[in-house]
C-alpha cells in the first residue's frame, strides 16, 4: 500500500510539468473519523482506547487545474493512519490447560491484561470541482466544492481477542458459577482494499505574494468498505470523517 500511495503522490506532483496553468497545495490537517460502523463501536465499547485516540494529523497534496476564472478541477490525496494498543476494560486473562479465558475484572485480578492493536489507515484519492464564486484576484478568496474519492485502505486487529460466543462456566468455590469466555490470538487483516466515496469542502485562501496563498479548509468525507473474510459478519467499515486543514497554495 505504501508504494501505491507514494506513486499517486508523485503523479500529483508531476501534473504541473504538463505546462497547464493551475496550482499546487500542500496541507497539514487534523482528521476526526466518523467511526459509525459496528467494528468501530465494538472496539470503543470493549477496549481502553476511545474515539479521540484515532483523531490525528494528516498530510495532503492537491493539484488544481483552472477551467475558468471561477471553476477548477482538483485532484489530490490525503493520508490517514493510526494504531492504538488497548486492554479489555471489563475482563482479565487466566491461563489453564484447556486454554486462556477472560474473567470479569470486577471480581478477579487476572494473570495478565487482555490486549490487542487496532490499526486503521486510509488514503482517499480525490477528484473534485472547486468553485471560487468571486474569482481568484481578491485579497480574500472563499471557495466551496466536492467530488468523488477512491479510498485505498486497510484495517488490522492483532493480539488477544475475547470470543463472547464461546461461553464457559467457572465453578468458583466462593461465588459459584461464573461465566467466562475463551481468548484466542487474532491476526485479522483487511489490507489494500479499494472503495468509492465522496467528499464536500469549503474554505478560503488569502494571497501573501503574487503566486502564493495560504488556505484553510473544512472537509466532510463519507465512504464505506467491505472488510472481507478476515472480519466475517461485520458490516461495511466506515471510512469517512471530518477534516480541518491549513496549507500553502502555489499558482503557476
Amino acid at each position: 500500500m505504501k508504494k501505491t500511495i507514494g506513486l499517486i503522490a508523485i503523479l500529483v506532483l508531476l501534473l504541473p510539468t504538463l505546462g497547464i496553468s493551475g496550482a499546487l497545495s500542500f496541507r497539514l490537517g487534523y482528521f476526526v473519523p466518523r467511526a459509525q460502523s459496528d467494528l468501530w463501536a465494538i472496539e470503543f465499547e470493549n477496549m481502553s482506547f476511545q474515539k479521540s485516540d484515532f483523531q490525528t494529523t494528516i498530510l495532503g497534496i492537491h493539484y488544481e487545474h483552472f477551467l475558468t476564472k471561477e471553476l477548477s478541477l482538483v485532484i489530490g490525496v490525503d493520508s490517514y493512519s493510526q494504531t492504538r494498543l488497548g486492554n479489555y476494560r471489563d475482563y482479565v486473562g487466566y491461563s489453564f490447560d484447556e486454554g486462556d479465558f477472560a474473567f470479569p475484572a470486577n471480581i478477579y485480578d487476572g494473570d495478565y491484561a487482555i490486549a490487542h492493536n487496532f490499526s486503521v489507515s486510509s488514503t482517499p484519492v480525490q477528484m473534485s470541482l472547486k468553485l471560487t464564486p468571486f474569482g481568484r484576484r481578491s485579497g480574500f478568496i472563499p471557495y466551496i466544492g466536492g467530488g468523488v474519492s477512491l479510498y485505498i485502505w486497510s484495517v488490522k486487529l492483532l493480539g488477544d481477542m475475547v470470543d463472547f460466543t464461546d461461553e464457559w462456566v467457572y465453578e468458583d468455590p466462593d461465588l459459584g458459577d461464573v461465566p467466562i469466555y475463551s481468548i484466542y490470538e487474532a491476526q485479522a487483516r483487511a489490507e489494500s482494499r479499494f472503495s468509492v466515496g465522496f467528499q464536500a469542502f469549503a474554505g478560503f485562501m488569502i494571497p501573501v505574494a503574487s503566486r502564493l496563498a495560504i488556505e484553510a479548509e473544512f472537509k466532510y468525507s463519507k465512504g464505506k468498505g467491505s472488510l472481507g473474510e478476515a472480519f466475517e459478519g461485520f458490516e461495511d467499515f466506515d471510512l469517512g470523517g471530518f477534516q480541518i486543514s491549513l496549507g500553502v497554495n502555489y499558482w503557476f
